[in-house]
C-alpha cells in the first residue's frame, strides 16, 4: 500500500532552544503505477476493436446433378453488365434490348434500379461482369444493391449472346443512351 513517511529535522543546528518540528514527506508512487497498469489491461481486454464491414453473401451448394435453371419471363430479367472505366450497360430482357450506359453514382444505376423495380414485378437482376470489369466494379454493384434494397439477382457469365448485344455498343461512337453521368 502507499505510505508516507516522515523524517524529523531538528532546527537551530544542535543550539539550547528547541525549534519547531519540521517534517519531510515522502509519498511512494508503486501503488499509483500498479492501478495505471490495471486500468490499462483492464481497457484494453474490455475493449471491442472495429468489426469489419462485411456484406453477408449467401451462395446455393454446388450441386453436382445436371438440374437446368428455373425458366423465367425475359421481360422480368434486368440485365447489368459491367465494364471497364466504371461503365455500366444494362438492358431488359433479351429479345432486341435497348441498352443504356450508366454508372455508380446515385443518379445513375440505382436511380436505374429503383424506377425498374417500379415498373417491372417481381424483376431479377442479372450482373454479368465483363472481361474488362474489376473487382472493385463487382463490390460497388453488390453495394448499390444492398442500398436499393434489392433481394433477387445472380451473379451469372458474361455470355457470347451478351457479346453479341453489346458489340454495336464497343466500337467508339455507338448510340448508347447514357443515365446518371454528370457533365
Amino acid at each position: 500500500m502507499g505510505e508516507v513517511s516522515t523524517q524529523k529535522k531538528e532546527a537551530g543546528g544542535g543550539k539550547g532552544k528547541p525549534a519547531a518540528k519540521k517534517l519531510s514527506t515522502r509519498v511512494d508512487m508503486t501503488p499509483v503505477v500498479d492501478l495505471a497498469f490495471l486500468l490499462l489491461t483492464f481497457f484494453m481486454l474490455a475493449t471491442t476493436f472495429i468489426k469489419p464491414q462485411v456484406m453477408e453473401l449467401i451462395l446455393p451448394e454446388k450441386n453436382t446433378e445436371d438440374i437446368s435453371q428455373p425458366k423465367v419471363n425475359e421481360k422480368k430479367v434486368l440485365n447489368v453488365i459491367l465494364s471497364g472505366e466504371d461503365k455500366i450497360y444494362w438492358f431488359v430482357g433479351l429479345t432486341a434490348p435497348q441498352v443504356n450506359e450508366s454508372d455508380y453514382t446515385s443518379t445513375g444505376i440505382r436511380k436505374v434500379m429503383q424506377e425498374q423495380n417500379a415498373l417491372i414485378e417481381k424483376m431479377i437482376i442479372l450482373i454479368k461482369p465483363d472481361e474488362n470489369s474489376t473487382y472493385e466494379n463487382l463490390v460497388d454493384i453488390l453495394d448499390e444493391l444492398e442500398i436499393t434494397g434489392m433481394t433477387r439477382y445472380a451473379l451469372v457469365d458474361y455470355t457470347a449472346e451478351d457479346k453479341a448485344i453489346m458489340a454495336p455498343f464497343a466500337t467508339p461512337g455507338a448510340d448508347v443512351q447514357t443515365t446518371g453521368q454528370q457533365s
